[in-house]
């Protein structure tokens, strides 16, 4: 990993992940060399279409993908600066809900539905800490108020919750132990807007109530613009673009950025047309060779299909992997090229 992360708290570091699902049908290469860092205290937005390896990135960090087909080929990831690839399962199993959370993407899924929310919250709560039965339930309808949930609900079931009101469950769940690190996987998806917005409020009041760090898996820039404090743009299981959000969002340096940009409606010009990002997503079990974004990019040279692209830095945070920036990029800034 580059040394932007050099003297900083980081509540999570991942360095050159690399995670592939082996099957019959060939090795899909999910992540291929990810580096991320989070600093305590702070929101990382991880962005890139379906496909991308987001949700394998969340997993590999509960140490959760599924074995088999799931392999960690490479790789180290620091949880508070112990490494989790050292760490038994039963270790893991402690870190689990206590040190780090996920809120998974569906909540309509992720909920038992013959345990009541509160019994589901407590079960946490009795895991991680030394409470009895009673005290685990108490905590839990605290929890649920902390989320916007009446405690007197608790001992309903969740068919009898909103999509919303589930979200918030889950929430509290992964909230339950104060997590230093917590991992929201699409957390807003299956919301509409006006709960999406709430929810977010609230995640962003939790996050400062409890000085929790955050992973926010997200493939909505508005979201990442609402609560992210940096965001890293993920292309075919790497980070192709990171900073701060001044960084990405008013300096865009990588093409692929730059398309996501594109495809976003403009609210000042009714007129205009968006731009698509051309062709698909490549199929992570036969990569392009060099750069996998050449076969969409505008900006394609011959380089790029020949040699995987170096991080350029713009700054000790902002970097970008493309070729078109190892002299100087599109604007003709000059950047150190480490």
């Amino acid at each position: 990993m580059s040394n932007v992360s050099d003297n900083r708290r980081m509540a999570l570091e991942i360095d050159n992940l690399v995670v592939e699902y082996r099957t019959h049908d060939g090795t899909v290469h999910a992540l291929n060399g990810l580096d991320l860092y989070i600093e305590k205290g702070k929101t990382l937005g991880l962005v890139g279409e379906t496909g991308a390896g987001k949700t394998t990135a969340g997993l590999s960090v509960l140490r959760l993908v599924p074995d088999p087909p799931g392999v960690i080929v490479d790789g180290t990831i620091k949880l508070n600066g112990e490494n989790i690839f050292e760490k038994t399962e039963k270790e893991m199993e402690s870190i689990r809900g206590k040190s780090v959370s996920m809120i998974f993407q569906d909540p309509m899924t992720s909920l038992n539905p013959v345990f009541t929310v509160e019994e589901q919250i407590a079960e946490v709560i009795e895991r991680h800490e030394q409470v009895t039965k009673e005290e685990s339930i108490t905590k839990a309808r605290e929890m649920l108020e902390l989320v916007g949930i009446p405690g007197t609900r608790g001992s309903e079931y969740p068919h009898q919750f909103s999509g919303g009101m589930k979200q918030r469950v889950v929430i509290a769940i992964a909230l339950a132990c104060s997590p230093s690190v917590l991992i929201a996987d699409e957390p807003t998806t299956a919301l509409d807007v006006t709960i999406q917005a709430q929810v977010l409020e609230m995640m962003k009041g939790l996050r400062e109530k409890y000085d929790t760090s955050m992973l926010m898996i997200t493939h909505d820039l508005g979201i990442v613009a609402e609560i992210c404090d940096t965001v890293s743009v993920v292309y075919a299981g790497r980070v192709i673009e990171h900073g701060n959000l001044e960084d990405v969002f008013d300096n865009t340096k990588h093409p692929y950025t730059e398309g996501l940009f594109n495809s976003l409606p403009n609210l000042t010009d009714r007129q205009a047309k968006l731009k698509p990002i051309k062709g698909l997503m490549p199929d992570p079990s036969d990569l392009p060779s060099g750069c996998p974004f050449h076969p969409r990019c505008d900006y394609v040279m011959d380089i790029c299909s020949k040699e995987r692209p170096k991080k350029v830095f713009r700054n000790d945070r902002h970097y970008v992997e493309c070729h078109l920036y190892n002299e100087q990029n599109i604007n003709g800034e000059k950047v150190i090229n480490r």
